[in-house]
C-alpha cells in the first residue's frame, strides 16, 4: 500500500465472512491484540516498523507499519485499509495513538470518542479552560512562552507554581518554581529541552516544548481515579495511590514528579475518596466522554479535590493487571469492546479482593554492572509480578520522570498499608549494581 505500510498476517477477507466485527488497533501491546482476538474481534493493527515482529503474526490480519503518531501520514494509508478491509472503528490503549485513532474515526465518519474531547484531554491548558466555564476543580493557570510570562504568573499567584508541557504524559518535564532566584531560570531550561535527542515515543507532540503551562502548586496527596464509561455512565472501576520522587527536571531542590509506587485501593479517607469521584464524574460529562476507559489524577488539596489531568485510557505501569487482581475487572478488555456491544456494562462498581501495591526500582545512576536478587523476590509469597527494565551495559539515568525507572514490583496484601509494605521490601531485594559512566 505504501513503502511506509506493509501488510501480513492471516488476511481479513475470511474473517469478515464469519461476520466477527473488524478494528483497527492503533500501537500497542501484543497481549492487547490477543485480547482483542479473545474478544472475537478481527484486528487490523498500525504499529511502528520496528516494534512489529512474528510474535504479532497470529492475531492480526492485516499491519500498517509506519509512524502512527503522525497524524498526516496515518490518515491516508488508514482510508486506503479501510477501502479495502473495512473496519467498524480505531481504537487505541497507547497515549500516543489516541489523537490518530480519534482523528481516523471522525475521517471516516465511524464511531469512537471525538475529536473534540481526546483534544480536551490531551490539552492541559484547554482542559483547564473547560473546568473554569464549568466551575469544576478551579485552579490559577495559564499558558506561557518566555520568562516574562513566568514572572508575571508568580506575580499574580505567587510561589510555588507548576511549570509543565501543555501536553505530553508521565510526569514529562514538571518543574517546580519555590524560589524567587528561580524564576527567571524554568523558562530556559524548558526550552533547553528542545535540544535533547529524544527518542521516537518519548515526545507525542514535535512543537511539546514550544510553550509550557503554568499551574498554582496543589499541597496534598495525589491519586488517580480508573474509570470506564458506557455511553455516558461513568464507573469507578479503582482508585490508585501514587507517590512521587526523583531528583526533577529543573534541579531547583523539589523532591521530583517521577510516579515511583503505586497502591490499590488509595489509602485515603472514604469520604475524601468519594467527594473526588464525584467530581471526576462531573469532570468525565464535562469533556464529554462516552466509552471506554478514563483515568483521571486528583490532588486532594485543604480546598478540597482538584483535577490534575485526565486521559481516555488506561493508566500506566501494571494498572491494568492491579485492578484486575483487586477488583476482577480487565479494563484492557473493556476498552477494546468499547461501543461494540460485545461486554455486558458495569452496573456498579466492584468491591475490591485484598490490595496491591507496586514500587519502581530506583538504581543509583551509571552504567549497569549486575543484576542480582530476582529468584528472592519472585519466591516470596507478597509476590505478584516483577518487571526488571535494565540490564548489565545499559545506562541508568537520573530519576527525572516516569522512563527513568529500573523496572518495578508488585506485591499483594490485604490492605493498601500491607501491601505497600511489601513493595517496598521486595524493590530492596532487587540489586542493580552500577559503576560511573566514563
Amino acid at each position: 500500500m505504501s513503502e511506509n505500510a506493509g501488510t501480513t498476517g492471516q488476511g481479513s477477507p475470511a474473517a469478515a465472512a464469519s461476520g466477527r466485527p473488524r478494528v483497527l488497533v492503533v500501537g500497542g501491546k501484543v497481549r492487547q491484540l490477543r485480547k482483542a482476538r479473545e474478544l472475537g474481534l478481527d484486528v487490523l493493527h498500525a504499529q511502528y516498523p520496528n516494534a512489529y515482529g512474528s510474535e504479532h503474526w497470529p492475531y492480526v490480519g492485516q499491519a500498517l507499519l509506519l509512524d502512527y503518531s503522525d497524524v498526516d501520514q496515518v490518515l491516508p494509508m488508514a482510508r486506503a485499509l479501510h477501502a479495502r478491509y473495512p473496519f467498524r472503528t480505531a481504537v487505541t490503549l497507547t497515549e500516543f495513538g489516541l489523537l490518530p485513532a480519534a482523528r481516523i474515526n471522525e475521517e471516516l465518519g465511524l464511531a469512537g470518542e471525538s475529536v473534540e474531547t481526546v483534544e480536551l484531554l490531551l490539552d492541559k491548558a484547554r482542559m483547564r479552560q473547560c473546568l473554569a466555564e464549568k466551575g469544576l476543580s478551579p485552579v490559577a493557570s495559564a499558558v506561557g512562552r518566555t520568562t516574562q510570562d513566568v514572572r508575571d504568573f508568580v506575580a499574580a499567584h505567587g510561589l510555588p507554581i507548576i511549570v509543565k508541557p501543555v501536553r505530553e504524559s508521565g510526569s514529562l518535564a514538571v518543574f517546580c518554581v519555590r524560589e524567587e532566584a528561580e524564576v527567571d531560570a524554568v523558562a530556559e531550561k524548558y526550552r533547553s529541552l528542545n535540544d535533547k535527542d529524544w527518542a521516537q515515543g518519548d515526545v507525542a507532540f514535535a512543537d511539546t516544548f514550544q510553550e509550557f503551562l503554568m499551574e498554582e502548586y496543589l499541597e496534598g496527596p495525589l491519586f488517580s481515579v480508573e474509570t470506564l464509561s458506557f455511553d455516558g455512565r461513568h464507573v469507578v472501576v479503582a482508585t490508585t495511590g501514587r507517590e512521587l520522587g526523583g531528583s526533577g527536571f529543573a534541579d531547583f531542590g523539589t523532591t521530583g514528579f517521577a510516579e515511583i509506587g503505586l497502591s490499590m485501593p488509595a489509602p485515603h479517607p472514604p469520604e475524601a475518596v468519594r467527594e473526588a469521584t464525584r467530581l471526576v464524574f462531573d469532570f468525565l460529562d464535562a469533556v464529554g466522554l462516552c466509552n471506554g476507559p478514563g483515568h483521571t489524577e486528583v490532588k486532594l488539596t485543604p480546598r478540597g479535590p482538584r483535577i490534575l489531568e485526565s486521559h481516555n485510557r488506561i493508566g500506566g505501569y501494571a494498572i491494568n493487571e492491579m485492578a484486575e487482581h483487586v477488583y476482577g475487572v480487565d479494563m484492557e478488555r473493556y476498552a477494546l469492546a468499547a461501543g461494540l456491544g460485545l461486554l455486558e456494562p458495569l452496573d456498579g462498581s466492584p468491591e475490591p479482593r485484598g490490595a496491591m501495591a507496586l514500587r519502581c526500582l530506583l538504581p543509583e545512576p551509571g552504567r549497569v554492572v549486575e543484576v542480582t536478587g530476582t529468584e528472592a523476590v519472585r519466591a516470596d509469597p507478597a509476590f505478584v509480578d516483577l518487571h526488571v527494565m535494565v540490564r548489565p551495559g545499559d545506562v541508568v539515568n537520573p530519576l527525572t520522570w516516569n522512563e527513568d525507572i529500573g523496572g518495578y514490583v508488585v506485591a499483594r496484601g490485604a490492605d493498601a498499608a500491607e501491601a505497600i509494605a511489601h513493595s517496598r521490601r521486595l524493590a530492596d531485594l532487587v540489586r542493580v549494581r552500577t559503576e560511573p559512566v566514563g
